[in-house]
């Protein structure tokens, strides 16, 4: 009888503690790397504090008063929002052209897999210098080679506001395309054939198809794929950092950068942590909202 008590004992204490001593590493992680470092910024974003001066002086909510008052921050926050759209719309859409180019194992398309993929293997530092070369505006400069080949006039790529951004888009959809093709291309080979051979026997039109069948059993990939890119976007740095500074001007300066350059250059750390936390808040307001309005657009299998 005490056996039998002693195993039910046994049997309780596993069911109910051992999956929590499983994820305890994990949640000790979260804790001290993620969940503790998100409340420290919204702390120090109520306090007037600089690396040079220890000592912090609370001053309530003036960090974010004035921080929506500076032009630059809603400069920045513009650069931001339009270099978050052109990637998510340019990556999502090339990067599911070109999975459906690709998708049939031939060596043409083994081989633009292969570069495609290779980029993403680099690290973004690496590329950002590369393509600052390739982009540079003076007569080494490759890509104003070419153009000279054709007799074009040189572009200044990263010194001209009206270029700037949309060569640092290049740069990141550049790197990351074949990435997300291989997410969107594994997807696709997980759809069942008998759905497509069942829409040729219905004599079903090629783009009717795409619509009905293909975008819908995708869409579960689409949605993972919108959410991580746009989060992703929202934390850009490295690339701004190498190729432009944040300029010519401020033409290139996003929220990350705006960041970095008040608490490592001006020392303002109470008002780069308000400027953090604001970040931080758009990204939560912006996950829920794709949460609440195109989930129910999802279709699982």
């Amino acid at each position: 009888m005490l056996q039998q008590r002693g195993t039910g004992r046994d049997s309780f204490l596993k069911k109910t503690i051992a999956p929590y001593l499983m994820v305890a590493p994990a949640m000790a992680f979260l804790l001290v790397f993620t969940f503790y470092p998100m409340v420290n910024l919204v702390y120090l974003s109520l306090f007037d504090y600089n690396l040079v001066n220890p000592v912090k002086k609370y001053v309530g909510l003036k960090n974010y008063n004035t921080l929506f008052a500076r032009q630059d921050f809603l400069v920045a926050l513009k650069n931001t929002a339009v270099y978050t759209g052109a990637v998510v719309i340019l990556l999502i859409l090339l990067a599911l052209l070109l999975a459906l180019w690709t998708q049939k194992d031939r060596p043409l398309n083994r081989f633009v897999q292969t570069a495609t993929f290779t980029p993403h293997l680099v690290a973004m530092l690496s590329c950002a210098m590369i393509w600052a070369w390739i982009m540079d505006h003076n007569t080494y400069g490759l890509l104003n080679v070419v153009l000279g080949f054709f007799r074009i006039p040189p572009l200044r790529w990263l010194n001209s506001s009206a270029t700037a951004m949309l060569s640092v888009v290049i740069v990141s959809v550049w790197k990351s395309i074949g990435y997300y093709t291989i997410i969107i291309m594994s997807a696709l080979k997980a759809v069942p054939t008998e759905i497509y051979e069942a829409a040729e026997l219905d004599n079903a039109p090629k783009i009717r198809t795409f619509f009905r069948i293909t975008l819908p059993l995708l869409s579960p990939q689409l949605f993972f794929l919108l959410i991580t890119i746009t989060i992703s976007s929202f934390k850009v740095f490295d690339t701004i950092r190498v190729m432009t500074g944040g300029g010519p001007g401020n033409s290139t300066d996003v929220i990350s950068y705006y960041i970095y350059r008040y608490a490592f250059s001006h020392f303002r750390v109470g008002y780069a942590s308000a400027a953090g936390t604001v970040l931080m808040v758009i990204l939560m307001i912006m996950t829920a909202v794709y949460f609440q309005v195109l989930s129910k657009r999802v279709h699982y299998q």
